[in-house]
């Protein structure tokens, strides 16, 4: 991937310096705090409640590594910070063009293992998300050691494609689609993880939608795709059920098989069309056309 490491884009709001503060850790979240996570998990489909429990209680704070970071991560929030501003001005004009709709920027939120998002807390163990209620992405940079630990690659490419599809999430917040999907899932509560699936691929298109216009200026080639396919590829359910208790449930997705994944994200790449990624038409769910 073509790029050039530099400072952190204006719309970065790098806490890795203060994540875990503000109440969240220690000895309890309380009655609020439970609240909170209730809201983040069903607006993210990201199991934050059991990661409470699973911790016996307790939200982890941020004194599990140190608070100076090295070269590596650095470098890792130079990329993202490159990615967030690269995808935001080719939708800042791909937007427009292709729905009549403006584009607005989103934040990015670098922080370290625990901090406060407007969805709640926001924690390292989750993995990277959007939050439509601040209208900002939440990464903490360890993440790619977990990617990597589950056989995803963990080249420049393949951390860009990470960010591309939270920012695609913005595009559908935009677009009205994330609250549509809400909507429909509420009516039609044995939809839910069907209507989840749509969404999170959706989102896979989206970020190959912004790799065609990276392609076309050359700032990536075949090998890099390459790279955000097995970042796809490992963060597809079956792949992260098989590693986790060996088998495969289908009806328990809420992102999509490895498959679809990398099948969303190569139409998005090959069409650059908004158009071409509905996922939601001819649906079972009844969600229709959005």
């Amino acid at each position: 991937m073509d790029w050039t490491p530099g400072g952190l884009s204006r719309d970065v709001e790098d806490r890795r310096g203060s994540s875990g503060g503000g109440g969240f850790g220690g000895g309890g979240i309380g009655i609020i705090g439970i609240i909170f996570l209730v809201i983040i998990s069903l607006v993210t489909g990201r199991n934050y409640i059991g990661s409470y429990l699973a911790g016996g209680g307790q939200v982890a704070t941020s004194s599990r590594r140190p608070a100076q970071s090295s070269s590596v991560e650095d470098r890792s929030a130079q990329l993202v910070s490159y990615v967030l501003d690269d995808v935001q001005q080719q939708w800042e004009t791909l937007l427009p063009q292709q729905t009549n709709k403006p584009y607005r920027h989103a934040k990015l939120v670098l922080f370290r293992d625990l901090t406060r998002s407007g969805c709640g807390a926001a924690q390292s163990q989750t993995g990277p998300f959007y939050c439509p209620a601040d209208e900002k992405v939440y990464i903490d940079l360890g993440f790619w050691d977990e990617l990597r630990r589950i056989g995803g690659s963990t080249a420049d490419f393949a951390q860009a494609y990470v960010l591309a599809h939270e920012l695609g999430h913005h595009v559908q917040n935009i677009l009205g689609i994330e609250q549509q999907m809400r909507q429909l899932q509420s009516r039609n509560p044995g939809a839910q993880n069907q209507l989840s699936v749509m969404l999170e691929l959706q989102a896979d298109c989206f970020a190959g939608v912004w790799a065609h216009t990276a392609a076309q200026r050359g700032i990536i080639n075949q090998s890099d795709v390459n790279d955000g396919l097995s970042a796809a590829a490992a963060v597809g359910d079956d792949h992260l059920q098989k590693m986790s208790r060996g088998t495969v449930s289908p009806e328990t997705f809420t992102h999509g098989s490895s498959a679809q994944r990398q099948s969303w994200f190569t139409r998005g790449l090959q069409s650059g069309e908004v158009n071409s990624c509905n996922t939601f038409q001819n649906s079972r769910s009844g969600a229709g056309s959005f």
